[in-house]
Formats: structure tokens, sequence, C-alpha cells
């Protein structure tokens, strides 16, 4: 096992990857105290299918983290499925397969929101809520493919997923139709 203290396992180094990507050219301050946070179990978490929620109690402000997971594509999964056939424990090495096989696995985020005043994408609370997610991810890979939805579409028998929409537009409703009371039978 590594040094590292968020992303020990390749599973894992996907969700640092969000708070420390590659390609990054200048060094962002706010990672230290994002660490620090995340580190002394400030971040209180729960997973609910592709939505993370968070919350961080720092002194006398609470902040509330949502992060919303895209989920996986059908052709994505189905390839994940051959090249893993059981994922009830995920390895190391059942990534680089997957990574050889040129599938990704890194979580994309459909959409971060944080209820703090800095009002910027990646927070101090976002990039926490990042770290937290890697220790929970290094703990049990498992969750990587959760949240992105891949063993409730891997459950699905329809070829395509599905979306449900967050939201109906008023457009759709008949206004002629919406207030009528059904005929009674």
């Amino acid at each position: 096992m590594a040094d590292n203290e968020f992303g020990y396992t390749k599973w894992g180094m996907d969700w640092v990857r969000l708070a420390e990507p590659i390609r990054q050219t200048r060094p962002e301050p706010l990672l230290p105290r994002a660490r620090s946070i995340a580190r002394n179990d400030g971040v209180q978490a729960t997973v609910d299918g592709r939505i993370v929620r968070a919350t961080i109690h720092r002194g006398s402000e609470a902040s509330v983290i949502h992060l919303e997971v895209a989920p996986l594509p059908r052709a994505a999964i189905t390839a994940i499925g051959e090249v893993i056939p059981d994922t009830t424990v995920l390895t190391d090495e059942m990534h680089r397969a997957v990574l050889a096989a040129d599938l990704t696995l890194a979580p994309v985020l459909a959409g971060t929101d944080c209820s703090c005043k800095a009002r910027v994408a990646r927070c101090l609370h976002v990039l926490a809520a990042f770290y937290d997610m890697a220790r929970r991810v290094d703990e049990n890979p498992r969750l990587a493919l959760e949240v992105q939805g891949y063993f409730q579409a891997a459950q699905d028998d329809s070829p395509t997923p599905v979306e449900v929409p967050r939201w109906v537009p008023i457009n759709r409703f008949d206004p002629a139709n919406y207030f009528e009371a059904p005929a009674p039978v």
C-alpha cells in the first residue's frame, strides 16, 4: 500500500484527481485545508445513488455540499462487465484492465453546489468532499462504480438508460386539463 493519505488505490485516486487535476498550472492554496478537514472527519457525507450530500461544520459556520455524478453510459457498463465479470472485490489490477480496454472509470460530475459564501465551483468544502469520497472509495472500491450508477443500470433490462428529469417544464402542462377532476366512474 502506498503512503498516500487519500487515493492509495487506483479507484480512490480518480476522486483525488477531481481535487488535484493533472493539468493544474498553479498550486491550489485550498488543498491543504481541504485535506485537513477530510483527514479529521470534518465531512459528514451520505451517498444516495448518484448524489453525494455532505455537510461541513467549522466553527459557527456550516456548509451543505451537493455533488451529482453523471451516470456511466450503457456501452461503458456493458464493456466494464465484460472486463470485470465479478465486482464483489475490486482490485487495482482490475482498474488497470479496464483502462487497458480504453474505458474510463473516473467520475464525471454533472453538477456541484455548496451553500458557502465563496460561490465558486471548487470551493474549500467541495474539495474536502472530494477527498472524503476518495477515502471512502479507498475503503470500498465498489462505491466508485455504485456512485456512477453501474449496479443500478446493470439490473435494468432496457438497452438504453432512461433519465428521470429533475424538473418538469411548466409548458408541458395543458392548462385546460390541469385543474379538471377525473370523471366519476
